[in-house]
């Protein structure tokens, strides 16, 4: 499951466990799928190992990014 967090914050529930990164890299690749890109153009940014992460998507994707934020 996923869904919005407050104005500007998405969730990406992932059934990867958060050993060796394996939730975020799971997460990252969830986002590139819902974003319509390629998972090398999403990066992240920071909170490796923070629930919270910071993550950079490609320019192009600012509008489905502003979809699945219903903005």
């Amino acid at each position: 499951m996923g869904g919005r967090y407050g104005e500007d914050a998405l969730v990406v529930a992932v059934r990867a466990p958060a050993v060796d990164g394996r939730a975020t890299e799971a997460a990252l690749a969830a986002l590139a799928k819902a974003l319509g890109c390629p998972a090398r153009d999403v990066a992240l940014v920071s909170g490796a190992t923070s629930r919270t992460k910071l993550i950079e998507v490609p320019d192009d994707r600012a509008g489905r990014l502003a979809e699945l934020l219903g903005s």
